[in-house]
């Protein structure tokens, strides 16, 4: 095995990639705030997880893992001493101050980057077929932040594990709810390809040591052909986490797939279809028995519904970009664009509150 050194960009749910590398023998540097930064250098991270088999959840602490976690700053971090970048952030993160420069680093360093993110990179677009990324930027905070990105360094990895930082814990501490897998399609180059193969390889071998047993972790980076896998995260959203939306509130993900189930289905079959119409198979999409039954032990709010709630004038815009996407292709679904408006009229509240 040789090492890697990994920059990931956020130090919230980029710990859980983290972690996850440094198990595996990698070196792992996370991009945050100064306090956060000091936080981790000086006292590590700690991903909580459940592990099949066991009551209680696991504290995986980075300062005991064979690879390192460390932290640094927008302004410190040096894109080309890399050898992967990874996208952590929400997608409105890089179009501010000191992101952005330094996404603009990654572009020109033409280090190959993984995307976690929710909201595909707009170069990742322009890799499935299908897709007029032109007619999609209004879905983006700022497009042009991504437009130095050459498309074949730049692949897309569907976050389908879900994890949160627990209020009363430090900014080091991120805890798993639903301990998936981590879905990557392949870069265009075999190179890049191999480098993602050999980092998933090795993240499957690992085992992390708890009190005198070796644990299988869960959360594995699998890495697929097909450049539509990620996009089978785009049907849990419209079903699940955009839906947590209503006119005044927000309720939890397993109460907006939950509360009428049929309609959920019909939202998330209609994505489903939308991806196939681009060229997705079926065995690329998960299907929605299966999702609806995970959905179970979502009991909070998406964080885009989160977010809008705490008065955000900004979030990731999955719906819209999936509604825009279907537009192309002569589709529509009535409550896909009720969503789109409601979470319109929800940024232009907080905007004006602003």
């Amino acid at each position: 095995m040789t090492a890697r050194k990994v920059l990931v960009f956020g130090a919230s749910y980029g710990s859980l990639m983290g972690m996850k590398l440094a198990l595996a023998g990698h070196d792992a540097a996370l991009v945050c705030r100064s306090r956060t930064a000091d936080l981790i250098n000086r006292e590590g991270i700690t991903v909580r997880m459940p592990v099949k088999g066991r009551e209680e959840l696991v504290d995986v602490k980075s300062r005991e893992l064979p690879g390192r976690v460390d932290a640094t700053t927008t302004g410190a971090a040096r894109p080309d001493e890399y050898d992967l970048v990874v996208l952590a952030m929400q997608e409105p993160q890089y179009s501010s101050p000191g992101v952005r420069e330094l996404l603009e680093e990654v572009a020109l360093s033409r280090v190959p980057c993984l995307s976690i993110m929710n909201m595909p990179p707009p170069p990742y677009l322009e890799r499935v077929p299908g897709i007029d990324p032109a007619l999609c930027e209004e879905s983006y905070t700022d497009a042009s932040a991504w437009r130095s990105f050459d498309p074949a360094r730049i692949t897309l990895c569907s976050p389908d594990p879900q994890a949160f930082r627990p209020p009363e814990s430090e900014g080091n501490v991120l805890q798993v709810r639903l301990p998936t897998n981590f879905k990557a399609a392949r870069f265009e180059s075999d190179e890049d390809t191999a480098l993602l193969r050999g980092l998933a390889e090795d993240i499957e071998r690992a085992r992390y040591t708890c009190d005198g047993e070796a644990l299988d972790l869960p959360v594995k980076l699998k890495v697929h052909d097909s450049v539509f896998v990620p996009l089978a995260k785009w049907a849990m959203l419209m079903a699940g986490n955009y839906r947590c939306l209503m006119e005044e509130n927000i309720r939890p993900i397993r109460d907006a797939v939950h509360a009428d189930l049929e309609a959920s289905q019909h939202v998330y079959d209609w994505v489903v279809r939308l991806c196939c119409k681009l060229g997705a198979g079926v065995e690329d999409m998960v299907p929605f028995d299966k999702y609806a039954a995970a959905a179970q032990s979502l009991k909070s709010p998406s964080s885009a519904a989160r977010a809008l709630a705490a008065g955000a004038p900004n979030i990731e815009r999955v719906d819209r970009l999936v509604h825009a996407i279907a537009a192309q292709h002569g589709m529509r679904h009535a409550a896909v664009a009720e969503t789109v408006e409601r979470v319109d009229d929800w940024l232009v509240r907080n905007r004006l509150k602003g």
